[in-house]
């Protein structure tokens, strides 16, 4: 996540304040706690602790939810933000042209799949949950929401730019996590990134988030699913490769062989010879955290 250090963006940087509210921060990045707990470990009331939580909720840095315990129902808090960027120059707007597409997460134009396997559209579950070949299924393509234990999708981002345009760098956004039977929280899996078959890098997904229902899910959608993923950014310029402004490899934009009148070929992968095997799921616009497909964005040089 991306954050813009201004006042309109102050719900969420207020959040760092309060040195209880860092504490906070600090003891569920370590483990999901109660408020009990909470109270208990910071030596303060009950009370203090559900306002302080209810910031952190606001600015979707923490969530929680009621279970019921051995002595009644109780409130148990997660760290639902892994990082976040503060940005504190505003960014000028190129004085080129650049080209923004969205492309739904199930118009991939080819894939390579393994269950656990699946794909939903915002209304059914397209053909048959765990069956691969439901993938070539001509519906694929109103898809909202896909999963598969190994293997990969690929997408064409069109190249809209003409002849005499250069590519200086190329944005990517999508909500992404693990893929695990059901939902597992602590499932961690490796994904690949590649671009016309140049691997970019390897990012690890810490889960398959299933315990917050995800804010976009259609009401159909069971809680025994994956709910929501992280929003992720791969950045690709003349100085190397990044996920959310971290550097994950070398490879620059001049590396990829974009050309004119050529379509790009993005393809996210988890390959079974990673050290953690652990799946993929992709979400669209109308499941999940983030109202949105997979963005693209192409700035041209000046």
């Amino acid at each position: 996540m991306q954050i813009e250090v201004s006042t309109k963006n102050m719900f969420f940087l207020e959040c760092f304040s309060s040195e209880t509210r860092v504490k906070i921060i600090e003891l569920l990045g370590e483990e999901p706690l109660n408020i009990k707990q909470l109270s208990q470990r910071l030596e303060i009331s009950s009370a203090i602790v559900t306002k302080h939580i209810q910031k952190l909720e606001q600015a979707g840095i923490v969530t929680s939810e009621s279970m019921t315990g051995v002595r009644g129902t109780q409130k148990v808090c997660y760290l639902q933000l892994e990082q976040a960027m503060l940005q504190f120059k505003a960014k000028k707007p190129y004085e080129h042209p650049t080209n923004t597409i969205s492309i739904p997460v199930g118009q991939y134009s080819s894939f390579e799949v393994r269950p656990t396997c699946g794909l939903a559209s915002p209304t059914q579950i397209i053909g048959v949950i765990d069956d691969p070949r439901y993938f070539a299924d001509p519906q694929h393509v109103h898809a909202g929401i896909l999963w598969f234990g190994s293997g990969y999708v690929e997408y064409r981002i069109p190249n809209f730019f003409h002849s005499n345009q250069k590519l200086r760098s190329l944005e990517i956004s999508f909500e992404i996590c693990s893929e695990a039977p059901g939902f597992n929280e602590n499932w961690p899996s490796d994904i690949s990134f590649f671009i016309n078959e140049t691997p970019l890098g390897q990012w690890t997904s810490p889960g398959d988030f299933g315990k917050q229902r995800g804010v976009l899910s259609p009401d159909w959608w069971g809680n025994g699913f994956t709910q929501h993923g992280l929003l992720k950014i791969i950045t690709v310029n003349p100085q190397g490769s990044f996920l959310d402004g971290t550097k994950i490899s070398d490879i620059t934009i001049q590396d990829l062989d974009i050309s004119f009148a050529k379509d790009i070929h993005f393809r996210i992968a988890s390959l079974e010879e990673s050290t953690n095997c652990g799946g993929i799921t992709l979400f669209g616009k109308q499941f999940g955290n983030y109202e949105q497909d997979i963005v693209v964005t192409m700035h041209e040089d000046k």
